[in-house]
């Protein structure tokens, strides 16, 4: 059986679409969950419930994302958990496609692709289609090489019995539960044509806010577990084969503001030295131009 969980917090206006997209595809007899602590998202959820009747609501108590999840689960039947969020949507056959590798035993989760919806011809569109191309041909090629690489967090599946309980100050949930079936044992697999469409930011405020926020759940994991998931010597490898992305003049200098917001980027973070202590509270902030 499955479990589809999708967390939401005041999306309204996209969690019916997340809601549709998953529940047209789930086998009969699946559930599919949705969790969030405000009245507006939940009411469009509710409205859902006669059209896709393994649909349940469960409330939680605004306390972040990790607590959201751990509650959601121990109401979960499922031996299979998808886990998405309310402001994206998942295309045909995601899910399907997302089953097809658990015929490994040995496979405890499986990412699915992340696949911008932002304008290409847009600079912020363009840094989307360039960094979610990248970050797909490094999990094809991390699977190939038998490499560790991380589930995205937009949408992933993974076997209940591995699921651990999280922290609530958790930053990073998909690189903890990483982490997690690595250190049990167990492989991520990756399915490329799980595609889920995710609006990224589209101004250089929200894009510094947003990544300001994944580095502080990179700095925690790595305080926590010991392990570095990023890193400016990572993500500055192979930066010149990027411009093979580039398909003339406007985008190749859009890629070199790019390097440039990213090394302004880094900059802040190691400036930041307080980045690594504060909570999810403080680095928390919704992105607006995502949604």
């Amino acid at each position: 059986m499955i479990t589809a969980i999708i967390t939401a917090f005041k999306e309204p206006s996209t969690v019916g679409k997340a809601i549709s997209t998953l529940g047209d595809q789930l086998p009969i007899k699946s559930e599919l969950l949705v969790t969030a602590p405000d009245k507006e998202t939940l009411s469009v959820a509710r409205k859902l419930m006669k059209k896709y009747p393994g649909l349940k609501i469960v409330k939680d108590l605004g306390r972040g994302k990790s607590a959201a999840l751990n509650k959601a689960i121990s109401q979960a039947h499922g031996d299979i958990l998808i886990l998405t969020d309310g402001d994206v949507h998942v295309g045909p056959n995601a899910i399907n496609n997302l089953m097809k590798p658990f015929s490994d035993k040995n496979v405890g989760a499986v990412s699915g692709n992340p696949v911008s919806i932002n304008p290409k011809n847009e600079k912020y569109g363009f840094w989307a289609y360039l960094l979610t191309n990248i970050a797909d041909k490094r999990r094809k090629k991390a699977l190939m090489l038998k490499k560790r690489f991380f589930c995205s967090g937009y949408f992933f599946a993974i076997r209940k019995s591995l699921f651990p309980i999280l922290p609530e100050n958790l930053l990073s949930e998909d690189g903890y539960i990483s982490h997690y079936i690595y250190e049990k044992g167990y492989k991520i697999g990756y399915s490329e044509k799980s595609q889920v469409y995710v609006k990224y930011p589209n101004n250089f405020r929200d894009w510094i806010k947003q990544k300001k926020r994944s580095a502080g759940g990179y700095n925690q994991l790595k305080k926590m577990l010991n392990v570095e998931i990023r890193s400016f010597r990572k993500e500055s490898a192979g930066f010149f084969d990027f411009f093979k992305y580039a398909s003339g003049f406007k985008e190749a200098i859009w890629l070199i503001n790019l390097f440039l917001a990213r090394i302004y980027l880094w900059a802040a973070i190691y400036r930041d030295v307080n980045l690594k202590k504060k909570t999810r509270e403080e680095l928390w902030e919704r992105v607006e131009s995502t949604k």
